[in-house]
């Protein structure tokens, strides 16, 4: 199966390749979104390939094992080895390996979920140094990668490393993120599923652009089928999956479902302040914000600059499109019907959750709507808007889903909306839209001009109301 996108990453793996020195590039990312893939497709035919995977909870001796069967299999026929002690006499069979080829035939190692690897106690990480260090770095011929689902753990230990392997990385390390719309769409057009932009979109909504749980689709089948399919039949894949997931990456996940079950219930986000706040049991000084940056770097959470306010006002928001459906449509639900899904749909609830569901799209294919809105060169990044009234003085909550600041004075304000049909503005909707614009300018102070963005499911009826108030709309086309 050949690579879908990954364009960024593909040209950063082909320079490392044609580099005359060795190279050691980390790459992290959510669980199931394509790491290994990534590399094994990319080098499977360009030179000597080996690959050894972590698996969690298993002993050092056990990882050790697996290793020697490993650099059997790749280096002698399958020859059964004598299996090393510890890391330091695997690196140092590896070594002595390697040494044995030309220079002119490229040799690829990729060390595949390095956190279970290099356990607690287990002397990896001090071996790689040593050996990197002083061996595989001199090198020209070696690619090292070592890839990991547990990001703040990756950042911590490797990318960000403070000792012996400081700054030993060649390259940025690859920060794997879901599949955008479009190359969902051609990823399930590769494997013979076709679908129009809305049918994806709605997909989307539920899985989000992971590649291991699209590989699940059958063609012929709408996505209100497939999704009933994967979550609602008595054989669904994906009924599980949620807590698997959680717990094959944090080990003791409650505190990190805790978050997320909040943010799950609030679409607009919280602070952190207000995190701790609706909490049972997390705090700040009881790491709590170690529990939010590993939630965030494996792509769960996302945060987001609140405009004109401080860092610490940021806002989080569960951005993980099976985690948001799981925890508003499967948990808790006692019978499992293949009818469920259609029959909800329509619902308040439904309409509640698409709407935070879409609102996450959004803002994960931000360059995208940068892009058609013609502000690639001005954009100077994402932000969201609150306004919370006083007691008493008459006004209502009011909320910006993404603001863009930019560098020609100017902001625009991009209100998403998710309906079932094309919207069309009337004169209560279109005063609403007025105000809010008027009291973002009046409650920041700005003095830039301000545009208002129309973002819509099904796109806006023009009309002279929509002309009144509205500067530019995008539909869902614009995500592709």
């Amino acid at each position: 199966m050949t690579i879908i996108g990954r364009q960024k990453e593909q040209e950063l793996l082909q320079e490392a390749l044609n580099s005359e020195k060795a190279e050691f590039i980390a790459i992290y990312g959510r669980k199931r979104v394509g790491k290994a893939f990534l590399i094994r497709q990319f080098f499977r035919d360009k030179g000597i390939y080996f690959e050894v995977a972590g698996c969690r909870g298993m002993t050092k001796a056990t990882q050790l094992q697996n290793f020697t069967t490993v650099f059997s299999d790749t280096f002698n026929e399958g020859q059964r080895l004598e299996t090393p002690k510890n890391w330091y006499d695997a690196f140092n069979l590896l070594r002595y390996k390697l040494e044995e080829f030309s220079s002119s035939k490229n040799i690829i190692l990729f060390f595949n979920e390095l956190p279970w690897l290099a356990s607690r106690k287990s002397g990896f990480m001090e071996a790689l140094d040593l050996f990197w260090n002083q061996y595989f770095s001199q090198m020209p011929h070696l690619k090292l990668f070592m890839s990991g689902s547990a990001g703040t753990w990756m950042l911590e230990k490797l990318i960000n490393n403070t000792d012996g392997l400081y700054k030993r990385l060649s390259r940025p390390a690859i920060h794997l993120q879901t599949l955008s719309l479009e190359e969902t769409r051609l990823y399930l057009l590769s494997k013979g599923v076709s679908m129009d932009r809305q049918q994806v979109l709605d997909l989307y909504m539920a899985l989000g652009g992971i590649p291991e749980y699209l590989n699940l689709v059958c063609p012929g089948r709408s996505s209100a089928q497939i999704i009933s399919d994967l979550f609602f039949s008595p054989s669904s894949s994906l009924r599980s999956e949620f807590y698997s997931l959680y717990d094959s990456l944090f080990g003791r996940p409650k505190k990190h479902l805790e978050i997320v079950e909040l943010l799950s219930s609030h679409p607009q986000g919280l602070t952190q302040k207000e995190l701790f706040a609706k909490s049972k049991n997390i705090r700040a000084g009881g790491g709590g914000v170690d529990i939010l940056e590993e939630l965030e770097s494996s792509s769960f959470i996302l945060k987001i600059p609140l405009f004109g306010k401080k860092k610490r006002d940021a806002r989080y928001r569960l951005i993980d499109a099976l985690s948001l459906f799981y925890l508003n449509w499967v948990r808790g639900l006692g019978d499992y019907s293949l009818s469920h899904w259609l029959k909800v749909r329509g619902s308040e609830k439904y309409k509640n959750w698409a709407a935070y569901a879409f609102e996450n799209i959004c803002l994960l294919h931000y360059d995208q709507i940068v892009k058609n809105l013609d502000l690639s060169i001005v954009a100077q990044g994402r932000a969201c808007w609150r306004y919370l009234p006083a007691n008493g003085d008459g006004t209502k909550q009011e909320d910006v889903d993404l603001v863009i600041d930019r560098s020609d004075a100017c902001i625009n304000l991009c209100n998403i909306q998710y309906h079932d049909d094309e919207f069309e503005l009337n004169h209560s909707s279109e005063k609403d839209l007025r105000k809010k614009k008027l009291l973002f300018k009046d409650m920041t102070g700005t003095k830039k001009a301000v545009f208002l963005t129309l973002i819509s499911s099904y796109g806006v009826r023009r009309s002279d109301l929509y002309h009144n108030v509205i500067d530019s709309q995008l539909t869902p086309d614009a995500l592709f």
